[in-house]
């Protein structure tokens, strides 16, 4: 009983301070990590950061000192850290490699969610698909086209392709194309476009309207014409304007061409010998 109690003693004399300083480390890191996540938290809804992006990185500031704790209550016992560490990376890299499609997508949904080039509500072209966005998710995009069709689209697609995002600014240019005949007077023309710009009320005066000849083409002049409107008013003013021009222009009896080719036929003399 003796060497045992000798041997106990020995025991919670080498090792009782570590134990509990290995323990203190371990309470400490984790009030630490629960500040610090609630600290990101704050800090991140303050900088009105995504929703979805914030449990993420308040959970990953989190398990990184939780990670840092653990470590440094196994130096207390005498453990080579810098092994566990290499091991630790070692097996993180390899499980990047295994999943370097999937982190790649995450990747890019977070810098989606950071930068925001387009929101939720938006007509983007990106990835070769044209739609309005429905969700951001860190992995994937739901967009709907405009025919109704849901399509899912993986973030590092979109985020590595270009970004065309049709309803970012408040305002868009309508650019219309009217063909007239040669015969047809251009000014009757621009009489007829100008007095129907000016009657419609959805387009803005500032930038100011745009009418102007574009082409000579093969069998007509093509005029130009180039309104502004808000961006929610675009569809509906490109569809009013085309059929109010088009009935304007038969009224006043300009001719809206059709491609034609005049063919010449030429006899040749009838040569004998």
């Amino acid at each position: 009983m003796k060497t045992i109690a000798d041997q106990l003693v020995v025991f919670a004399t080498s090792y009782g301070l570590k134990i509990v300083g290995a323990v203190l480390t371990l309470i400490i890191g984790r009030l630490v990590a629960g500040l610090a996540r609630k600290g990101v938290k704050r800090l991140l809804r303050k900088a009105k950061t995504d929703e979805a992006l914030i449990p993420f990185l308040s959970g990953l500031t989190y398990i990184a000192i939780i990670v840092f704790a653990v470590i440094a209550a196994l130096a207390k016992f005498g453990v080579q850290t810098t092994s566990l560490v290499a091991v630790l990376g070692a097996a993180g890299f390899a499980v990047g490699l295994a999943l370097q499609g999937s982190l790649a997508n995450f990747a890019a949904g977070v810098m989606l969610l950071i930068f925001r080039p387009f929101d939720v509500g938006d007509v983007v072209e990106a990835a070769g698909v044209l739609g309005t966005v429905k969700a951001i998710h860190i992995f994937n995009s739901e967009m709907a086209t405009p025919d109704n069709i849901k399509i899912v689209v993986p973030n590092g697609k979109i985020f590595g392709d270009v970004i065309k995002n049709i309803t970012g600014y408040d305002t868009r240019r309508v650019d219309l194309v009217f063909g007239i005949g040669y015969a047809s007077s251009i000014a009757k023309a621009y009489e007829v476009i100008q007095k129907e710009i000016k009657e419609d009320r959805r387009i803005l005066p500032d930038p100011a309207p745009q009418v102007a000849v574009f082409e000579i083409a093969e069998s007509k002049v093509n005029l130009v014409v180039r309104p502004w409107v808000k961006k929610e008013d675009y569809w509906d003013v490109r569809f009013d304007l085309t059929r109010k021009i088009k009935e304007q222009f038969e009224a006043a009896g300009i001719e809206s061409p059709f491609p034609q080719h005049v063919v010449h036929l030429s006899q040749k003399a009838d040569v004998r010998s």
